[in-house]
């Protein structure tokens, strides 16, 4: 199969990759280049584990292939943390108790901060729309919507 050549941005750095044309972007973050934050669970767009910020939008990259990406600003969220310090929308999930297993918490924290970047004053409909194609099976969604709400307020 022969490989296109595509150019991204991931988390602030500059990529050129050869890519084949059935790669799914899931698997190049992960396996390519090694951002295992970005979780697979589903592997069908129902979880939003895999979910990343494309061009500041929440994207499903388990149904994104990687050409699909090419000339896009990726924000994985490996790509939140500066300098060591955890992003607001991290430490707002911790205090608040809102990562229990913590598999769906990438994916949480990244609609969150889409949201946040759009709306800084959301109301709890508001965030519970935004995080509304993430599960969790540990939470019950009070301490996330709680947590998003928090860090608004930081």
């Amino acid at each position: 199969m022969k490989k296109e050549l595509i150019n991204l941005t991931i988390n602030g750095a500059p990529y050129e990759l050869e890519v084949e044309p059935n790669l799914i972007l899931n698997t190049l973050l992960r396996d390519r280049l090694g951002l295992t934050g970005t979780k697979i669970s589903c592997g069908e767009g129902e979880c939003g584990a895999c979910t990343i910020l494309v061009d500041g939008k929440p994207m499903l990259s388990c149904s994104m292939l990687a050409v699909a990406a090419n000339g896009k600003n990726i924000t994985t969220i490996e790509g939140l943390a500066k300098d060591g310090e955890l992003h607001i929308i991290q430490k707002k999930f911790i205090e608040k108790g809102a990562i229990q297993c913590g598999y769906c918490s990438p994916g949480m924290i990244l609609a969150v901060k889409a949201l946040l970047d759009e709306n800084p004053n959301p109301t709890s409909a508001d965030v519970k729309k935004a995080i509304g194609g993430n599960l969790c099976r540990c939470t019950g969604y009070v301490k996330i919507v709680d947590a998003a709400l928090a860090a608004a307020k930081a």
